[in-house]
């Protein structure tokens, strides 16, 4: 990615938790200069303070880039500080779940090029995948720079309209917690069944990882792959037999987890 304008006019990052460190960290290795970042943080980690990026310090009047990263329910009293950069020069890209185009434009001004983008924490190492849509003052070349920015930590979907955001959160900003969790069961069952903790997990973490690797770079869709490995009337089955249970199973439990996710969104939402 060209970081030219970036690095000459500063990128500002408010909030450098657990997405925004990945996010910085995919910038930082994709070439982004560590003395055009300026992060606002509370409380820095010693990971962040070592980077050399600027911390809480003087801002640049023109950014080319203010990226929001603190919480949704923290936005309304940090975004004043960075209000005054509003009105079309600076580009704000924010990754909080659940605030809407217009909320921002009632902080930042309507004429504010603004795109809401939600990654995922894969993104730390550059496997993530980002959603983005703009508002109407953002321009195809605005979308265009989120896009090289967000694609230094993994892949970029633009979306018809902001209204398929909720299940964007639902099924991948959300996701990697999902599969976490799955390698969390299945190591427990593992044990249950006799392995130790430590074999149990690595065998699920590969498992699950190979297999979603497999996923992504197979010609074949996930349904024929499962197919490929369940042989009629065999072990595969016996267990499938189970987990494709419409209603006990992952089909249910999964559809319920995400209707879940996305009514949690919109409370936050207002």
């Amino acid at each position: 990615m060209d970081f030219t304008d970036i690095a000459t006019r500063g990128l500002v990052l408010l909030g450098c938790g657990k997405m925004g460190s990945a996010m910085l960290q995919g910038w930082l290795a994709g070439g982004l200069p560590p003395a055009s970042v300026h992060v606002i943080d509370p409380h820095p980690s010693d990971w962040l303070k070592a980077t050399g990026v600027n911390i809480n310090a003087g801002l640049p009047g023109d950014p080319a880039v203010v990226l929001l990263a603190v919480k949704p329910q923290m936005m309304a009293d940090a975004l004043p500080r960075l209000a005054a950069m509003g009105g079309g020069k600076t580009l704000f890209v924010t990754v909080a779940a659940g605030i809407t185009i217009d909320t921002y434009a009632q902080l930042l001004g309507a004429d504010t090029p603004l795109i809401r983008a939600m990654p995922n924490t894969p993104a730390a190492i550059g496997r993530g995948i980002t959603a983005i849509v703009g508002n109407g003052a953002a321009t195809p070349a605005h979308l265009d720079l989120a896009e090289a920015l967000l694609r230094a930590v993994g892949q970029v979907v633009r979306l018809e309209n902001e209204g398929q955001m909720d299940a964007v959160i639902g099924v991948s900003g959300s996701g990697p917690a999902y599969v976490f969790h799955l390698i969390e069961a299945m190591a427990a069952a593992g044990v249950e069944q006799g392995l130790s903790p430590e074999l149990a997990m690595q065998l699920a973490k590969a498992t699950v990882g190979g297999a979603g690797m497999l996923a992504e770079q197979s010609d074949e869709s996930p349904a024929q792959l499962r197919i490929n490995v369940t042989s009629p009337g065999g072990t595969t089955a016996a267990a499938l037999e189970v987990l494709m249970e419409p209603e006990t199973g992952f089909p249910g439990l999964v559809s319920r987890a995400v209707a879940a996710n996305i009514r949690r969104n919109r409370e936050l939402a207002g």
